[in-house]
């Protein structure tokens, strides 16, 4: 099967520009109030396999959803954040420092919650179910979904048409609820673990770690496909997953990997970036042309 050219294709994984954009903005721009400009991402793109002109159709395409702002200065034009970039760079911190992908803190209780929404509504469905997925949620039976924590149900929630179509509730299972079963019908335990295990493949001495050698480049790399690893990741108790469960070693793997090349990253990012501060006013959609 050929492959977009715009995607970049190491081994068995696609990794998309949009998503390294981002990726790259989340390490080296956020938390700072700059912009960034074209030629520099460009240059960062590439050095992860990216050409310039994906990297260009990809920062256009970010503008026009609302990714990225545009300001232009002279004939150069640069980038930066839209606060709902920035809140879901933050949210994927979190994830990936604080959260990680090994529960070992599991206080026993799960979140159950259901909603019945008219049948009309299939975009406001499907938007409830890609935030639920992402938060942890499975399916467990009947419009019945349920996650092994008690997350934060307005922030969760927010913006949603359907949030007020949803109840949610904090329980305990039954004694003779054999939950390890349980968590088998609604979660597909063998494919989480491979994501993990086809991390450990790829960078312990695989391809991925044999192919990017430039230190952005990557960086760049490795958090993302670490992103990918934790996608939609339940955060199930490590206590009621098979062992020896993979993410563990994956996760101690990523940890040393980034530690190993962050500061060569960070050097060579700051000899790139090419930024002005961030302006005030700024909107998706402009001035793209000079992209």
């Amino acid at each position: 099967m050929e492959t977009d050219a715009a995607e970049v294709p190491v081994g068995d994984v696609v990794l998309r520009p949009e998503s390294l954009l981002l990726t790259f903005y989340g390490a080296h721009v956020l938390g700072r109030p700059v912009m960034v400009a074209t030629p520099s991402l460009i240059e960062v793109m590439e050095r992860v396999g990216v050409s310039a002109h994906a990297t260009r159709s990809a920062i256009a395409r970010m503008v026009t959803r609302g990714r990225l702002v545009s300001q232009r200065r002279g004939r150069q034009v640069y980038y930066g954040l839209t606060p709902r970039s920035v809140e879901v760079l933050n949210d994927g911190y979190v994830r990936i420092w604080r959260t990680g992908a090994v529960n070992r803190h599991w206080d026993g209780r799960w979140t159950l919650l259901s909603f019945k929404l008219p049948e009309s509504w299939q975009r406001q469905r499907h938007e409830l179910r890609t935030r639920l997925l992402w938060a942890g949620f499975g399916p467990l039976q009947g419009g019945l979904w349920i996650a092994p924590s008690v997350p934060d149900m307005d922030r969760l929630l927010s913006g949603l048409e359907a949030a007020r179509h949803v109840r949610a509730f904090v329980a305990q299972p039954h004694a003779g609820l054999d939950v390890g079963a349980m968590i088998g019908d609604v979660w597909d335990i063998p494919g989480l673990a491979r994501r993990y295990e086809r991390f450990l493949e790829r960078w312990d001495g695989g391809v991925a770690d044999r192919h990017h050698t430039d230190p952005l480049g990557r960086l760049l790399a490795l958090q993302e496909e670490w992103r990918l690893a934790l996608r939609q990741e339940p955060h199930l108790p490590v206590e009621l997953l098979p062992q020896p469960w993979p993410a563990e070693r994956a996760q101690q793997l990523f940890h040393r990997l980034h530690a190993e090349v962050e500061l060569q990253a960070r050097a060579a990012a700051a000899t790139v970036l090419d930024t002005i501060p961030a302006v005030e006013g700024a909107t998706p959609g402009q001035d793209t042309g000079g992209a």
